[in-house]
Order: C-alpha cells, then structure tokens, then sequence
C-alpha cells in the first residue's frame, strides 16, 4: 500500500466521526492515534523483554537507561503496559480504562506528546459517544509497523494527515501549516551550491526555532535524502502552541528522529539547545506580532549580554518580533573554521519567511536599522526573494524569504543578490482561508535556477548589489535662527499670557502695573525692532522692577523670548560666536553609504539653502532595502485622446441600450 493509500486510510475514520464531529476537530482524533498505533507496533518485538526488566521495580525506582536499551530500537522510549492496542480490543468493556492505563505507562518523553494533545480528553468523549470501540478497531486494520511501513513513508503518511487536518482547520490553518511550496522553495534555496552534500556518510543538523507542525524540518529531512541517502539528517526545533508540538514530536518520533530534539516553550525567551549552533536554520516566525510578553527577558538579555547574547544588535519596536527571530536564527547557524575536535566547519545556512516591514521600517539609529546594518555589515545576508501576495493560510499581505549564509562562496561575498518572484504562481481552484496562489514545481526551479546563476544580465527579475547599496547615512542639516526683538501689541499679549508669566505668581495689582508699563513700551517703541536681546530685555527689566516685581535672570530671559520673532532678514543670531540653529528649520538627509557627506551638501542642498551646515554630531547610520523600488517599472499612462476615444464608446454603448429600453 502506498503512503497515499495509507493516509487515505487513515483519514477515512473522519467517517465513523461525521454527524458527531465536526470537520476541524477530526485531526484531535485521527492524529493522535495514528501516533500511538505506530509506537505501538514500533516497541511489539521487544515488549515482553522491557516488561520483564522493569519487573521488581518501583514504578519511580525503574532505571530508564536500562528500559530504553531493552527497547532495542533508536527511539528512546518504551511502554510499561502489558496490554496492546490490539489486546484492548478484547474486553471493550474495558477499553477506555485500559487504554488511559497504556497511556501513562509510556516513558516521559512519549507520554508528553499524549498530554499536549489532551488525548485523555479524547477518550472520554470518544467513549461517551460510544465510538472509541468503532474508532480503535478502524485504526486496527492497518500494519503500521516499521517493517511494514518505514520510517519515511510514515513521515509522509503523517504529513499528509496533517496537511487534511490543516485544510479541514481553514480558518486556523495559518497557524498551524505553512504551505508545502514554499518550504520547498526555502529548503531548495538553502540547498542550492551546498557541494558537501555529496558527502557519503556526513552529519546534518537541521533547525528550526518556530517549528509549528514540523514542516520545514520534514521537507529539509525529504529533500536531503533524496540528494544523499547515504546523510544522516538530526531534526531539531522548538514550538510555543502546546497542540502544534504535540503533532511536531509525533511526526518526529513516526520518522525515527530522537524524541528529545522537540522542546516546547518560547523561543525568544527559554531557547532550547542553548550551546549548539546548526548546518542549516528555517523558520516561518508570526508575522507582525508583538513581543510585549517576552519585552522584559529580551531587553535584560540585549543590556547585559550585548553581542555574547542573540540581540546585541538591537532590538526592534515591540509590536513586531520579526527581527528578533532573525537574529535568533542567526546566532544558531555555525560558524565556518575549525571545530573543537579539529574537524573543519562549514558555515551554518539559513532561511526565514518575513513580511515587508523587516526590509525598511524604522530610520537611522533605529533598532530595526541596526539589526539590518548589522546583518549586512558581517555579510550574513547571501538574497531575498519576494514571493507573490495571497500565499498563505491566514493572511493575504507580500512575504520575502530571506537567505542567510555564515560562509558565502568568494563571488557572493560582500553582496546580496534581489529576485522578485511576485509574478511568480497560478492561481488555485479553490482558496484556502487567504491563500489564493501556489507556486508550481516549474516556478520554485525557476526561482532556485535565478539565484545559482547569481546574474542580472539575462533576467530583470535577479539584481546583485553590494552590500554597501542598502546603507546610509542621515545628518542633519541646520539653518541658522535670526530673530527680532520688539515690544508690539501681539508679542507682549504673548508674554503676558504665557506659561513663564504665569510662573511668577503676581497679584492682580502687580499684573496691572506690568500690563501698564508693557502698554507704555509699545506706544513708544513703536515699529522699533531690534537685532538683539540685550535692549528689550534691559527695558523688561524696568518695567519688573518699576511693578516692585523681582524677576531671576533665567525667567527673564524666558520673558523676553516671548518678544523675538523669526525674521529671515535680521542677522544671524550667536552664541560664542558661533551661529545658533534654529530647530523650526532643522531638516534630515539621507547619504548614500559611498558619497562624501560635505560634497553632497555642496550639490544637494547649499544651492537651494546656502547658509545650511551639517552637525555631526546628529549624524547617524542606517541601511534599508527598498526591494519593491528596485524592480519598480514606470508605465506611462495612456493618451488622453485614447481615453477619450474609450469613454465614448462606452457610453455611446449605454445610450443605444437606454433607447432600445425605451423603445
């Protein structure tokens, strides 16, 4: 029997479930017992020797080392009941009892799987439906045994279990699968040029830090193989949602993979396997979601361990944790040199799926910037590829997937290589929630064939730049402040009225004699302005002390700030002789990363302001990547006597239809 046949098979117990059932909840049932019929038939053979050597034990006293040996397979795990799923069958009086009793009797690092899918649950209302019977003899009927069904094609059986289970879950779908193409498409990348894979009998570790169901890592495992059967792939990753690593541990178990390389918890904050870095890295991490949850753990770790920790490049703002993501990633994949053994290490590769604000939000100097200079800075960064819109599950917005190499081949170094791969999909049949296009085996080839040749001259669709292309500097341009000071009607109304005035607390008589002395300077000062502080505020300085009001030298020069007003043509106004700037005209330019700062300021700006200057001292460095602008094609709009032409015709039609209406 094909796997096809067997997940046929398997999925058909939907049958015994309709009516009683709904569609989305058929994987809580199917998906579980598939697991437990496998591990079943796995530990059969050597049962009876785990049972007699657990015989004289305390259930705690029971030495685990021992039992998994006597297990006699790879997996690590065993089950202390002397039942089976087919001796159950006999008494179903009994058989909810019994097979809650199996559960529990499994080693810890199988039952977890069981506990997160909350298959006690199940059984109860599987048994109170009367259909656990019906349900474990279905599953009975099929040979799941590893002799019988081995370990790939169980692999593949579960993954098409859980690709049903994920279409049938439609409106949840997104968070639970990532769509099949486009793991092919990162794992092909990942692959691309990768020349050790011809090595016969050579260790690889796959990672993968937000492993959902275990896509990415069943994909990498398939593809792999079917490059070197001869490789021994190491799966590895760690998943938040309690139900997505239930099924991600048991996919993992049903290939043979070591049933401790799935951690549960959040990546950001509790990384597992800490001290071990990767071959390879993917990760589909949430798109757009904040990390307020984690704020506390990440920024403690970003201060005190700066760049001996994952986030030493900054953080980015916390509505969206992509960019954290990202240097997790990083900071797994291996570093190229020398191992501690003395074997030599190829640097780690990776690929992560990301929406489009990783690409440019946030300015110079922000934490998002940084981590993108950072990235580019230590040419981590080997492409990125824009994928079409409406790919996924449960959303319809531009996805980029980002290649990450810690060892780039000498004509990649120092550059990233842009595919846009929007135009890229056929449209499918039926939509799934929000995905509404697929890319075909023909279109992953194209992309993957597009990024080997790491060439622009015969495709619009592939640019290479330098890395140095996405960096830039912002500086601040200043204009000099020049100001008059005056006592008119609308200046001193500003004075007497505002928030510094008011500081000074004056009684209702003090407030009339200032009113007054002010009135007097306005009448005889009048259209007389001056170019400095200094007079107004000696005559300020009368009128206080006239009104018996004591004024401190730093409120008084508050006060006579109320008098001054912007005038473009008064002099310049100094301190220490140098000119003051003034923050209303304070403007930012961006420099591209290669061009000299004050040459730009010659061509760009002195022309158009020439008492500009730069202030260094703000100057910042930023880098983006403005990926839609680089493939952006102007289409000059239509002839206006085209359009003309069009739009009568158009209602020329409309018109003939009204009359023979009417007629």
């Amino acid at each position: 029997m094909s796997s096809l046949n067997y997940s046929q098979f398997i999925w058909s117990a939907a049958d015994i479930l309709r009516g009683t059932y709904k569609q989305h909840q058929y994987g809580e049932v199917i998906l579980p017992l598939t697991v437990l019929f496998r591990l079943d038939a796995t530990l059969a053979p050597t049962k009876q020797e785990v049972l007699k050597a657990a015989e004289g034990f305390e259930l705690d006293e029971i030495p685990t080392a021992m039992l998994r040996a006597k297990a006699g397979h790879e997996y690590s795990f065993y089950n202390l009941s002397h039942h089976t799923l087919s001796t159950m069958l006999g008494d179903p009086d009994t058989l909810e009892q019994n097979l809650r009793s199996y559960i529990n009797r499994f080693s810890e690092n199988v039952r977890d799987i069981f506990e997160k899918y909350k298959f006690e649950d199940t059984i109860a209302d599987l048994a109170s439906q009367n259909l656990l019977f019906q349900v474990m003899q279905h599953f009975n009927k099929v040979n799941l045994h590893p002799d019988n069904v081995s370990n790939e094609q169980m692999g593949n059986i579960f993954e098409e279990l859980i690709r049903k289970f994920a279409e049938a879950s439609n409106e949840t779908a997104g968070e639970h699968f990532t769509p099949r193409e486009v793991i092919e498409l990162m794992v092909s990348l990942l692959l691309a040029d990768d020349e050790d894979l011809n090595t016969k009998h050579i260790v690889r570790e796959v990672y993968d830090p937000t492993a959902g169901t275990g896509g990415m890592l069943s994909v990498a495992d398939e593809k792999i193989k079917n490059l070197n059967p001869t490789i021994d792939v190491n799966l590895l990753g760690q998943e938040l949602n309690p139900e997505s690593y239930a099924i991600c541990k048991a996919d993992m178990v049903v290939k043979g993979q070591d049933v401790e390389n799935i951690a549960l918890g959040n990546t950001l904050t509790n990384p597992a396997f800490e001290n071990r870095t990767f071959h390879y890295g993917l990760s589909n991490p949430p798109f757009g979601v904040d990390w307020k949850g984690a704020k506390a753990v990440v920024e403690a770790e970003h201060k005190n361990q700066g760049f001996n920790g994952r986030f030493g490049a900054g953080l980015p703002r916390v509505s969206d944790g992509s960019l954290l993501f990202l240097q997790h990633l990083i900071s797994k994949l291996r570093e190229p040199g020398v191992s501690h053994d003395g074997v030599a290490q190829v640097g780690g590769r990776g690929a992560i799926v990301l929406n489009g604000s990783p690409l440019f939000t946030g300015g110079a100097g922000s934490g998002e910037s940084n981590i993108r200079k950072w990235v580019l800075d230590n040419d981590y960064l080997e492409a990125i590829i824009g994928l079409p819109t409406d790919m996924f599950y449960n959303t319809g917005i531009s996805t980029y997937v980002w290649v990450l190499n810690k060892q780039k081949k000498s004509e990649r170094r120092g550059k990233v290589q842009l595919i846009d791969a929007t135009e890229m999909f056929e449209k499918m049949r039926k939509s799934v929630g929000s995905k509404r296009k697929r890319l075909s085996a023909e279109h992953i080839a194209e992309i993957v064939r597009l990024f080997e040749a790491f060439d622009e001259a015969d495709d619009k669709r592939s640019k290479v730049f330098k890395r140095e292309d996405f960096l830039y500097r912002t500086i601040t341009v200043e204009r000099p402040l020049r100001l008059t000071w005056g006592f008119t009607a609308e200046r001193v109304e500003r004075l007497l009225t505002s928030k510094e005035f008011g500081k000074l607390k004056l009684s209702d008589e003090q407030v009339a004699a200032v009113r007054a002395g002010l009135d007097a300077l306005v009448e005889a000062k009048a259209g007389v302005l001056s170019t400095s502080a200094a007079e107004p505020k000696a005559d300020l300085l009368k009128v206080f002390a006239d009104a018996g009001v004591a004024v401190k030298p730093v409120a008084l020069t508050k006060l006579v700030d109320e008098l001054a007003e912007r005038d473009e043509s008064a002099p310049v106004v100094e301190k220490n002789k140098k000119p003051v700037a003034d923050a209303t005209l304070r403007d930012t330019e961006n420099v591209p990363w290669d061009a000299d700062i004050h040459e730009y300021m010659e061509r760009e700006v002195k022309p158009f302001v020439p008492d500009a200057w730069v202030d260094e001292s703000k100057t910042k460095e930023g880098a983006e990547i403005p990926f839609t602008r680089h493939f952006y094609e102007y289409v000059p709009p239509r002839p206006l006597e085209e359009i003309d032409r069009d739009l009568n015709e158009v209602l020329g039609r409309i018109k003939k239809r009204l009359e023979e209406g009417m007629g």
